[in-house]
């Protein structure tokens, strides 16, 4: 015979037991690791909320290692930025303090330093931040720059910086040494000038010419342009004319004659004759006289500057300029350098867009910062020019123009770098780095105050409450040790003890 109900009431104990045995683990599990379940299934109803609040915190996770790496990168560029523009002041200065105290190699202490400084600001440009170079626009594996001595003095048969500017001192001096003017002898009583025929893009260009009393003056006119002054009377003793010349690099340059009595007369004079045909030939040869002179000493200050601005003003459908021969005293146009025969000083990426945009980050969902840079960007590209152009003229030291030929090469780099109006400064580079940095700053504490507040939602989502688990494990352990017992008494139970 057998019992039955002793059967069932025992298997339902047995099974309550492994039930309460199941929750105790996991309530000791909760306790160890203060969380209320391994699997988004366990925590009910409330999985849906959970798994959106972990999405939501990997984001601004993914955010926050952007703006780390980004700020990696603009920290970088902005500590470049900073010490080219400090080479920038510190060549200023020696333009407006060096003497002229040159050398055997016709240069100052001070040019010879710019050359360093020009490859340290090249070293600059090519700073690397991880597998990007940050000067080098949406080309960030490559170098920004090629070498220096590659700009400087070329690369086998392409050419650097010094051939462009020795062809270009040629083109704008000309075969007659006036800087492609024309200044023949007196017709009568008449002076001319005019610039050279065919017309040419090189030289000395006629601006403007004011009135000489004793004379009518007429031009700039005609193409070439050209002036003339005709003597109808003797000017008097001091009565003064001045021209105006528009030199290669866009700067002017004034040369004033001074009637005079004098016999030979001084410089920027010329000598009243006892006819006007005799002023006429003495004003033609001062004339001639003070054109040459400007033609050996600003004009070729000019002159490498122009050809460092072609040079180093390369973008997008922009290659370096150089003077289209040989020959090139006779030459009237520039024409593009190829790969072939220039070097470009240049190697990142080209494009007409800003260069800020051709590096973007998202730092939060609605929210990109533009932090790229280009090496060829006018305010850098300026200076560089500007120093390379100190760091490689030189002057004869038996050339009795010397001394002003350096002076006007110093007063045209000290003038080119510093700041104009109506074009780009580096410290609005950085000013506009420095605002991509503080817009990421700005989302970074936005998000680190969102980032707390949720982890506090899912903490009270996923978070086991100590407190009330060990209460639980206390009572679950009383009532696994009454059923314990219940069941050991039920298992020694007889079937004489049942009846």
């Amino acid at each position: 015979m057998s019992v039955t109900g002793v059967g069932v009431t025992s298997s339902l104990v047995v099974q309550s037991l492994g039930d309460m045995r199941s929750q105790l683990a996991d309530l000791q599990r909760q306790l160890g690791t203060g969380k209320k379940s391994t699997t988004y299934a366990g925590l009910g109803l409330n999985r849906g909320l959970a798994v959106g609040l972990r999405t939501r915190l990997a984001a601004l996770s993914g955010y926050a290692d952007s703006v780390t790496q980004v700020g990696v990168r603009i920290g970088l560029q902005q500590t470049a930025l900073s010490q080219i523009a400090s080479i920038g002041k510190t060549v200023k200065s020696s333009t407006l303090t060096q003497p002229f105290d040159i050398d055997s190699t016709g240069q100052t202490t001070t040019q010879r330093a710019a050359k360093a400084q020009l490859d340290q600001i090249l070293g600059l440009l090519n700073t690397p931040a991880g597998d990007r170079y940050l000067f080098s626009g949406r080309a960030g594996d490559k170098l920004a720059t090629d070498t220096l001595d590659h700009i400087l003095n070329g690369d086998g048969a392409r050419a650097g910086l010094k051939q462009l500017i020795a062809e270009r001192n040629q083109a704008d001096l000309g075969a007659n040494g006036l800087g492609r003017l024309q200044i023949p002898a007196a017709a009568g009583s008449q002076v001319d000038i005019a610039e050279e025929t065919p017309p040419t893009v090189f030289g000395m260009k006629l601006a403007s010419v004011t009135p000489l009393n004793g004379a009518t003056v007429t031009g700039p006119a005609g193409s070439p342009a050209s002036v003339s002054v005709n003597f109808t009377s003797n000017p008097n003793p001091g009565d003064a004319i001045t021209f105006a010349f528009d030199m290669p690099d866009g700067s002017q340059e004034k040369l004033t004659l001074k009637a005079t009595t004098n016999s030979p007369p001084g410089p920027g004079e010329f000598t009243i004759g006892a006819l006007t045909t005799d002023t006429a030939n003495n004003f033609q040869a001062a004339l001639s006289t003070a054109v040459a002179k400007i033609a050996v000493t600003s004009l070729p200050a000019t002159s490498t500057m122009a050809a460092a601005n072609n040079f180093f003003d390369v973008d997008a459908g922009q290659p370096p300029m150089r003077v289209a021969g040989p020959p090139f005293d006779s030459a009237t146009s520039l024409v593009a350098g190829t790969p072939g025969n220039t070097v470009t000083w240049y190697t990142g990426e080209m494009g007409a867009d800003p260069a800020r945009g051709t590096a973007v980050a998202k730092v939060d969902d609605a929210l990109t910062v533009a932090y790229g840079a280009r090496a060829n960007e006018q305010a850098i590209r300026s200076t560089i020019a500007n120093i390379a152009v100190y760091a490689v003229s030189t002057v004869s030291p038996s050339d009795p123009n010397a001394q002003a030929r350096f002076a006007a090469l110093s007063q045209r780099v000290g003038a080119g770098l510093s700041p104009q109006n109506g074009q780009q400064k580096i410290e609005d580079i950085e000013a506009e780095l420095a605002f991509a940095q503080t817009t990421m700053n700005d989302a970074k504490t936005r998000q680190q105050q969102s980032q707390g507040m949720l982890e506090g939602m899912l903490d009270g989502v996923e978070q086991a409450p100590q407190e009330q688990v060990a209460a639980q494990i206390l009572a679950l352990q009383t009532r696994l040790q009454a059923s314990l017992q219940t069941t050991s008494m039920l298992y020694q139970l007889s079937i004489v003890d049942y009846l």
